[in-house]
């Protein structure tokens, strides 16, 4: 497996569309890390100007079909199975574990959204495996980013899972959640 993260547009965009909405001028330099922090633990709409693309080469086809159920801020490209361009078996002989390539186009929102579901304990062990990867990337280029990327149960103060894992009873989901709310 390999995954690759690049970021496709920057932070000074960013930091213009939530200054216009302020009606002040644009700023005209990358943004500070307070601001980055700020707007991205608040969710404001402009963090969705902030995108990368996502290639990951060689995940299962079950897990990439799970990462592929989400639609808001993100667009998904797998490597077809199709036979007569791959040249390989019929698709109704392959199995579900066979090995496909995954792009997403996903903006920061769509990310932390994406961490929310894939990074709790109930989500599949190879999916989360696969996007603890991702974060790591993201971590390299956009740290600030990658400490929001976190299981619902961390953001939300409690585990909104119909059936719970019961990690929010543990003392190290109080370590965890207490490091996420003090975040400066």
């Amino acid at each position: 497996m390999e995954i690759k993260v690049t970021r496709t547009t920057n932070w000074e965009r960013v930091v213009n569309a939530a200054r216009f909405t302020e009606r002040k001028a644009e700023l005209g330099k990358e943004p500070s890390d307070k601001f980055k922090r700020n707007i991205i633990r608040s969710e404001h709409s402009p963090i969705r100007l902030l995108e990368f693309d996502i290639k990951i080469m060689d995940i299962p086809y079950y897990a990439a079909m799970h990462l592929v159920r989400h639609f808001v801020g993100v667009e998904k490209f797998v490597s077809t199975q199709r036979p007569d361009i791959t040249g390989g078996k019929d698709r109704s002989e392959l199995a579900q574990d066979e090995k496909v390539n995954l792009l997403m186009a996903a903006n920061a929102q769509a990310i932390i959204n994406i961490s929310r579901l894939r990074m709790c304990s109930k989500a599949d062990k190879t999916t989360r495996t696969i996007w603890a990867l991702v974060v790591a990337e993201i971590r390299k280029q956009e740290p600030i980013l990658a400490d929001f990327c976190v299981p619902n149960c961390i953001a939300k103060g409690y585990c909104p899972e119909i059936k719970p894992c019961w990690f929010c009873k543990t003392k190290y989901y109080d370590y965890q959640r207490n490091q996420y709310i003090t975040r400066e």
